[in-house]
């Protein structure tokens, strides 16, 4: 299944890549499940919402998804080098929930994110980066959900990066917002998402 979901991905992200801009920017999205847009439409994940927002305004960039089902931080680190094959202007990190409802430990899920920040901007210099910050459910113990919060910032501040505090805000711990799982959002649920996202990212973006 795997394999299959990393085939799915790779055919998705060549033909998103395609269908970019020559002559503008483009924005990646490198994220897990939320990202991915599981079970709503692909036009109704975030991501597709922010490419909507960004053709109203007649900003010249194109939004390129690689968000994959069930990723971690280490699988979208090694992964990686196959995303990083176009030339990115701003980079939206949004992994890490995966590591953190398995209780992974903190210091790797950061050193995960570091070492994807550090091979982004290596590969693209002048790329501007965005971190979105997650939080796990008290079950995993007061402590490590500080900790895990508190990692996306300490992030943002160490790489001069902007900050989507919490992609969930509004989302999270709301049942009408979520699907049967009470995990991964409706479509209305990304909406609050892509504005979550919007407030942060729109800023970054230079007037046509």
């Amino acid at each position: 299944m795997r394999k299959l979901l990393r085939r799915a991905f790779v055919l998705g992200f060549f033909s998103l890549a395609l269908t970019a801009s020559a002559g503008g920017g483009t924005i990646l999205f490198l994220g897990d499940s939320l990202t991915a847009g599981l079970g709503v439409k692909q036009e109704q994940a975030y991501p597709a919402l922010i490419q909507e927002k960004i053709r109203e305004k007649n900003f010249p960039f194109e939004v390129i998804n690689a968000g994959i089902s069930g990723d971690t931080t280490a699988g979208g680190l090694a992964r990686l080098d196959w995303v990083l094959q176009k030339k990115i202007d701003i980079f939206v990190l949004a992994l890490g929930a995966n590591d953190g409802l398995r209780g992974l430990p903190v210091t790797q899920t950061k050193a995960n994110l570091q070492a994807i920040i550090d091979r982004v901007k290596m590969k693209n210099p002048g790329v501007k980066i965005v971190i979105a910050g997650m939080q796990i459910p008290p079950n995993m113990g007061g402590d490590y959900g500080v900790a895990f919060k508190d990692l996306f910032a300490d992030l943002a501040r160490a790489n001069q990066a902007a900050l989507v505090p919490f992609l969930l805000d509004g989302v999270g711990g709301h049942e009408e917002l979520n699907q049967a799982d009470q995990i991964h959002p409706t479509a209305a649920g990304h909406k609050i998402l892509a504005e979550n996202v919007w407030r942060v990212l729109a800023p970054l973006l230079p007037k046509p």
